[in-house]
């Protein structure tokens, strides 16, 4: 891997580089969920709608599995980012 590639930022609300994600793949960490709680990848407020199919593809071709058979992470609510004050006034 060069520097230039070690250096991309994969997932932009966390701030976690390429190199980062492919180290931790490395060391045995080859689903989503574990990168997730490792690095915090796929939690910012784009819930992963950002990087989840980057890390996918990572960890399919690191580990030589094909794309389909790599599991998605766990989605939790909500979704989509929304304000707090929504959740506290009952949606109204």
């Amino acid at each position: 891997m060069s520097d230039s590639d070690r250096d991309i930022v994969v997932c932009r609300c966390e701030e976690i580089t390429l190199g980062e994600i492919r180290e931790w793949i490395d060391r045995g960490y080859d689903t989503v969920n574990e990168l997730k709680r490792m690095l915090r990848a796929g939690m910012g407020p784009c819930q992963g709608r950002g990087c989840q199919d980057i890390i996918m593809r990572e960890i399919s071709g690191r580990r030589g599995v094909p794309l389909d058979q790599t599991e998605p992470g766990t989605v939790r609510p909500p979704v989509k980012p929304i304000k707090t004050s929504l959740l506290a006034s009952g949606g109204e």
